[in-house]
């Protein structure tokens, strides 16, 4: 296994022909570009369809309710953020689309009371990774889907709806919040959902570096590196550790990427058929 920085990514030159669908006005053929506006990214009907998928999401967590406004309330603005995710040889991997809720509008003391944004420590990063290496430890790498929808809020928050998604009947409602969204303290909201989660079977924090939990069972150590949705795996027991995998697809929902290849900018490389490591970068 080989660490070392992650290179620059090439994106894949291709001639494309835009197709545009008559009946709905969209453009059919897949886009190369992330846009900055709902009104450009509703153009195009990948982009489109991903927004639905993700308010289908949101209203299945139960995300937010519709209720009457009134002139007391801060509401706060929302917008859409999107992402294309890449493969190692720049070809597009999937699309992705995000309902962030416009945390600066909020005032403290009313809408939200304390706020922590977990920050890793790239010398824990390579001190686990050195550990891992040195034990020819496996390292799975896991997506947890939709973070910020995991735990209810305490505070009351109060969003405008979105555009383009407006509530026919009831469209001078706005959202009561019962989710994040992406808010001044949908990073604590999140780190407290896991953090119990972890503690409850049997993790503890490491007191140096809050993003690393370790747990020890018998001869048999366990690491969990957390960075907001995207967390490692590491254990000196691969049976246990798919057993742990499936013990966190059961309390969250996940994508297992199988072994890591690429984490905070570290590209991860495994020499086959040799135990013979070595770490660069």
């Amino acid at each position: 296994m080989v660490l070392s920085p992650r290179q620059p990514k090439t994106t894949l030159l291709t001639v494309s022909i835009t197709v545009i669908d008559p009946l709905l006005c969209r453009v059919v053929s897949p886009p190369n570009h992330e846009p900055i506006t709902f009104t450009n990214a509703n153009k195009y009907e990948v982009w489109h369809s991903i927004m639905r998928e993700e308010i289908q999401a949101l209203h299945a967590n139960e995300t937010w309710t519709l209720v009457p406004f009134h002139p007391s309330m801060n509401v706060v603005s929302c917008r859409w953020v999107y992402k294309i995710k890449h493969r190692v040889d720049g070809s597009i991997e999937r699309y992705k689309a995000c309902l962030v809720a416009i945390g600066f509008t909020q005032q403290e003391g009313f809408d939200y009371f304390e706020i922590f944004s977990l920050v890793i420590k790239q010398a824990t990063v390579r001190l686990v990774f050195s550990i891992v290496i040195l034990r020819d430890w496996k390292i799975h790498q896991l997506d947890i889907h939709n973070v910020f929808l995991n735990r209810v809020l305490d505070e009351e928050v109060y969003m405008k709806q979105l555009s383009g998604f407006v509530d026919s009947i009831l469209s001078s409602h706005v959202c009561r919040l019962y989710k994040s969204l992406y808010l001044k303290q949908a990073p604590q909201v999140w780190y407290t959902r896991l953090n119990d989660f972890l503690l409850s079977i049997g993790f503890h924090a490491s007191k140096v570096d809050t993003s690393l939990f370790i747990l020890f069972v018998g001869t048999d150590i366990y690491f969990i590196l957390v960075y907001v949705d995207d967390n490692l795996l590491m254990s000196s027991n691969s049976i246990m550790l798919k057993r742990l995998i499936q013990l966190l697809s059961s309390e969250f929902k996940l994508h297992d990427l199988g072994t890591v290849h690429y984490f905070l900018g570290i590209e991860v490389q495994a020499r086959e058929n040799s135990r013979k490591k070595g770490c660069t970068g």
